[in-house]
């Protein structure tokens, strides 16, 4: 295992930067002999060595130390556990450094009040569902990003209006003391009024709306162990068991929702899952590689089980300063052909969308999409703060402007003659991002796809 691993690194890093470490005669051999920390007062130290590509004692070559200094810096702000990050070596006598690391830490706890859409994005929300107000969420959000300076996180949530909603959830990415493993339990339970029952030929949602009763019920239980044996690749196992019912009505109008007028499903389900990021900065990649390959199987045993295979690359290459090109390729196969729609979700529902079709849902069984933009930095606007703040005093916001062209394509061996299923999807268009601090994106697109119409999102990403 340590011997593919080390391989896929090597690939990925000679696919992307094609370049020389052969040592120049000027290259001097220097002792990295100390490491100083500072800043993080919730934090601890280990959590931040842990990220760096060196330790106290180590041998590095000066062609070298830019590089590694740059690299570590962006795998401690990469942690999400601050607003600012510095990595810099002071040398010493007898070729000799000190690094010294100083970091912002951000806000860890955030007791939130809780208001959202119900639906699958704002335009689902403005155009199909025509603002309904109705269709909202409300309630409180209690997060803690760094329960014990660990990296370790809380979340409580408790939500009403619309649907209903308790989630208790905690996750632990370094309990071991090599800082490697890691796991996460969770609890989930949840009732709500109106369910997407079925996918109409127009590739819209299909709702049923009860009144007097709960149209879907859903209850699971999770846990997952997590290994990180460096800086860039992390091991997700998961396992769950997961209990949920729709109302009479729903099996009545959709006989195939669970399969055979079926109104309960209980099913246990596992997943493996293998993630690699190595950018300068995961919220928002100006340069760099993220990858992922991931298995999942549900309802072993059973007749509307099924297994899915998905994998994603996504490569950021810079063209300029200023400017970088996304290349993003992805893939979802889920087997055995059935046709149970609980089953069938695929674009519009997760990470697979083609900008410009947000105000459609694709369902089937095998989908690929190809994501591509063309980013440019436009200009940085620091907006300084009113009232002084002992961990920033301005709030970094950064507009990028974007050319962009999407593909896809969903198999459905069970689809009707609606628009776009079995079809070749595509969207080109323009946008803007502005990207601030705790890794918010907000994003603005106007685009056309190949329908012929026009769609205009705006939203945003944390």
């Amino acid at each position: 295992m340590k011997r593919l691993l080390f391989g896929c690194c090597l690939i990925f890093s000679s696919f992307l930067f094609a370049q020389t470490n052969e040592l120049t005669p000027k290259d001097t051999a220097v002792i990295v002999s100390d490491i100083i920390i500072s800043g993080n007062k919730k934090t601890r130290d280990g959590i931040i060595l842990r990220e760096l590509l060196f330790k106290k004692g180590d041998t590095l070559y000066s062609s070298q130390l830019d590089e590694k200094l740059q690299q570590s810096r962006a795998f401690v702000f990469n942690t999400t556990l601050f607003v600012d990050v510095s990595v810099t070596a002071t040398n010493l006598q007898d070729n000799k450094i000190v690094v010294l690391i100083i970091v912002s830490e951000r806000w860890y706890i955030f007791p939130l009040p809780y208001f959202k859409l119900v639906d699958r994005n704002f335009n689902e929300w403005w155009v199909n569902q025509n603002a309904d107000l109705s269709r909202v969420n409300y309630g409180i959000k209690f997060f803690h990003n760094n329960l014990s300076g660990r990296n370790d996180k809380l979340n409580i949530w408790l939500i009403s209006g619309y649907n209903r909603q308790v989630t208790l959830r905690y996750e632990n990415p370094f309990s071991n003391k090599k800082l490697t493993n890691g796991f996460a339990i969770g609890f989930t339970q949840s009732r709500q009024k109106e369910i997407n029952y079925l996918t109409s030929d127009s590739n819209k949602q299909e709702f049923l709306r009860l009144e007097n009763d709960f149209a879907k019920s859903f209850t699971r239980v999770e846990f997952a162990f997590t290994h990180r044996p460096d800086q860039r690749f992390k091991h997700i196992f998961k396992m769950g068991y997961t209990w949920e019912s729709v109302s009479d009505s729903v099996a009545l109008k959709n006989p195939n929702y669970y399969g055979n007028g079926s109104k309960a499903f209980k099913y246990i389900d596992f997943a493996y899952l293998l993630q690699y990021y190595n950018t300068n900065y995961n919220a928002y990649p100006t340069k760099g590689f993220i990858g992922s390959v991931g298995i999942y199987q549900r309802g072993v045993g059973r007749e509307n089980g099924y297994t899915q295979i998905s994998g994603s690359a996504n490569w950021i290459r810079p063209i300029s300063k200023n400017s970088f090109v996304r290349t993003r390729l992805s893939g979802t196969l889920k087997f055995p052909f059935a046709n149970y729609y609980v089953n069938q979700n695929l674009f519009g529902y997760g990470d697979l969308q083609v900008r410009g079709l947000e105000n459609y849902v694709v369902d089937g069984m095998v989908g690929v999409l190809s994501s591509n933009s063309f980013g440019f930095k436009l200009f940085d606007y620091p907006l300084r703060l009113p009232v002084k703040n002992k961990t920033y005093s301005t709030i970094p916001f950064k507009f990028y402007g974007k050319l962009f062209a999407d593909f896809g394509y969903s198999h459905n061996p069970f689809a009707g003659n609606d628009l776009l299923s079995n079809k070749l999807m595509y969207s080109y268009g323009i946008g803007i991002d502005i990207v601030t601090i705790y890794d918010f994106v907000f994003k603005l697109e106007f685009s056309f796809n190949q329908l012929g119409s026009q769609s205009f999102v705006f939203g945003n990403r944390n």
